[in-house]
């Protein structure tokens, strides 16, 4: 949509000027202000030292291992001028000789029905839920199973339908969300009952479903978010786990996805589907150096985007008129290759011009370095730490939006969050 009869730059321009317009009438200096009056980040200048943290840690580390990647380039198939589409060819290879690291190797030991299994127990063990398979509701496909979930005291906590492999006319991807959301209705509280919904590879007469890591990162994901909603107790809807703040909001899904690398964990689920096997600890291992690998690029990958929307609604966008000259001067400082003419990414943001992340897309980023926080808490004291998942179950899975998450947040962690604990994360501190 850059160019030619489908461009849409001037519809792209119009939107900004009428959220900074819509802005000003309500007084703020930017679309940006308006947004962060319901984020916890609060103010522009927060979310701007906050990026500026990282690009100044990541982009330099990024540099030095785009060398690297140029090297093995060079040195592999005498490439001399590597592009854009070529790294992610070379960053696996670079990858794979660095910690002899084949993901294919995982699928044995990741079994769908065994996965899920893992999650729960995890699940059973950090809050002493209880998760019963219910056959009498009605469900909208065969695939669907239904899970009543109880709370340590026996106490019906929401109803879970599970429904993850692919199937025609599905939609794609993977979420989770509420049919119902718990709150005070006529002086009865009303349960959540929720959808957990993937596209995973269905069993075959001859193999069960066998994940790959990226989706049993999905499902601890979604799992997750599951958990916010089942443990929200909200009289009014508003106040429910599904209303917190949206740089809030994934700090409960994203902090699940660590435990997809623990051998604590893994002990629980990860056996090999034929030999019942446990994943090895040398495998778990190269799993784990990899994460972290090349993670100087992890981080500045997003940074653009971040950065992009920060561009368009920051300030009075009518001061963009040529959006290539635009998109350049926002990456000038975090540019790992020179640019290319005649691309432009903003007529396909599809985040912030067609969804609900304008002037929110650093909503990621903060997330991430709230989980990443809040696990090394849980590492510090055990990843079954009954005194550390007291805590979150107590002051952010339940507490929905009825106060401000830094405050909840700093309950929960006994101080504010550290954002360095997502460069730890990536082994850039």
């Amino acid at each position: 949509a850059f160019g030619g009869e489908n461009d849409n730059v001037e519809l792209l321009k119009r939107i900004a000027a009428l959220r900074h317009e819509r802005a000003r009438l309500l007084g703020y200096e930017s679309h940006a202000d308006y947004v962060l009056g319901r984020r916890m980040a609060a103010k522009a200048s927060t979310v701007t030292s906050f990026l500026q943290r990282y690009q100044d840690v990541a982009v330099p580390t990024a540099r030095k291992e785009m060398d690297e990647i140029r090297d093995l380039a060079k040195r592999r198939d005498g490439v001399e001028n590597l592009r854009p589409w070529d790294i992610a060819y070379y960053h696996e290879k670079l990858k794979k000789e660095r910690f002899d690291f084949d993901s294919s190797a995982l699928r044995p030991y990741f079994q769908m029905d065994k996965v899920v299994g893992g999650i729960m127990e995890i699940a059973r063990r950090l809050y002493q839920l209880d998760f019963q398979r219910v056959h009498d509701l009605p469900v909208y496909h065969p695939d669907v199973e239904v899970y009543e979930v109880r709370d340590p005291n026996g106490d019906h906590l929401g109803l879970m339908y599970l429904d993850l492999c692919t199937r025609p006319t599905k939609q794609a991807g993977a979420w989770q969300g509420p049919y119902q959301v718990d709150c005070d209705f006529n002086g009865v509280q009303r349960r959540p009952v929720i959808c957990v919904v993937a596209n995973l590879t269905p069993a075959t007469p001859t193999s069960p479903s066998l994940l790959n890591l990226d989706e049993v990162r999905t499902i601890f994901h979604e799992m997750g978010h599951a958990l916010h909603f089942l443990h929200s107790r909200a009289r009014f809807t508003s106040l429910s786990s599904g209303e917190v703040y949206w740089d809030f909001v994934e700090l409960p899904s994203q902090i699940m996805e660590n435990w997809t690398t623990q051998p604590e964990a893994l002990a629980l689920f990860a056996h090999h589907y034929e030999t019942g096997e446990l994943i090895p600890e040398d495998l778990v291992r190269r799993v784990r150096e990899a994460k972290r690998f090349h993670g100087g690029r992890a981080l500045s990958r997003s940074l653009f985007l971040e950065l992009l929307d920060w561009g368009w609604h920051s300030a009075d966008p009518s001061e963009i008129d040529d959006i290539e000259a635009f998109e350049r001067n926002v990456e000038r400082d975090i540019r790992l290759f020179p640019p290319e003419e005649g691309v432009a990414f903003s007529p396909r943001f599809l985040h912030i011009f067609a969804g609900g992340y304008a002037a929110g897309y650093y909503s990621y980023r903060w997330a991430e370095a709230l989980e990443a926080d809040a696990f090394e808490y849980f590492e510090e004291k055990g990843i079954f730490s009954q005194e550390v998942a007291s805590k979150f179950r107590e002051h952010i899975l339940t507490q929905g939006n009825r106060e401000h998450p830094a405050v909840l947040y700093e309950r929960f962690r006994g101080r504010a969050p550290d954002p360095d604990a997502l460069l730890r994360k990536f082994a850039l501190a």
